[in-house]
């Protein structure tokens, strides 16, 4: 009978890829883990800093650096990190070197909340974040509001405020009164701006913007103590009693 030997060195080829590949893979979940890297997206680590992320990969009660990667659930680290209130969203993982690598994008506040009791961010997706022992958020001042209140009208109002060039620098501040309407706070000018309830708040901030140009431009801006948006494509203002 005649030997094909092709198919033994075929046969004897595979056995030999299928050890190496298991006994590499065998290598690879046994190797420790040499180091943690931390980025935070866009290089904006404000709130957070390095050591408070890498207090948050823990497994198994301790420091993930040195444990072996097979011990490693990254979608349990990925879930600590998640659960900080000041992470918006997060990624981990392994690299063949051994490092374990994780980028977190912090939540990004647009509105600061004083309820008379507590302070606290809202963020842009309308979500509550403590303040921060390492960076003070340039962002509105929130009063008037309960702290049970529900606030969909507000992270509206603060969306369309800090996505905006210009209101984005002139208002400070936003106050809700016992009438339910919204008063802004400015930061060039002793004047109120009275936008009332939150509907069509493109048409005020247009009329706004427009009121702006002409008393800028004439100096007369500061003659003003109040300016409200309240009424149908008007600008009602107050005029400061001497």
């Amino acid at each position: 009978m005649k030997i094909n030997w092709n198919y033994i060195k075929g046969f004897f080829l595979i056995v030999t890829v299928l050890f190496l590949y298991g006994f590499s893979n065998y290598r690879n979940y046994n190797k420790k883990v040499s180091k943690i890297d931390v980025k935070f997206e866009k290089g904006e680590n404000l709130f957070m800093n390095y050591e408070m992320v890498n207090k948050l990969l823990i497994q198994n009660g301790k420091q993930v650096k040195n444990q072996a990667k097979s011990l490693i659930d990254l979608n349990d680290l990925e879930s600590r990190v998640l659960n900080h209130p000041m992470v918006e969203s997060t990624t981990s993982f392994l690299t063949i070197g051994g490092e374990l690598k994780t980028l977190v994008k912090q939540r990004s506040p647009i509105g600061r909340i004083n309820t008379g009791k507590e302070s606290y961010y809202i963020d842009r997706q309308g979500v509550k974040m403590p303040l921060s022992k390492n960076y003070s958020a340039r962002v509105p001042i929130v009063t008037g509001f309960l702290e049970s209140e529900n606030m969909t009208d507000l992270h509206h109002l603060l969306q369309v405020l800090k996505n905006d060039e210009f209101l984005s620098k002139q208002i400070v501040g936003v106050h809700k009164s016992e009438e339910n309407d919204f008063i802004l706070h400015t930061r060039v000018g002793d004047h109120k701006i009275i936008v009332g309830k939150i509907e069509s708040l493109k048409e005020k901030f247009k009329n706004l913007k427009s009121f702006y140009n002409y008393t800028m431009n004439n100096n007369s801006i500061k003659n003003y103590n109040n300016i409200s948006l309240k009424y149908n494509n008007q600008v009602v203002c107050t005029k400061k009693v001497n």
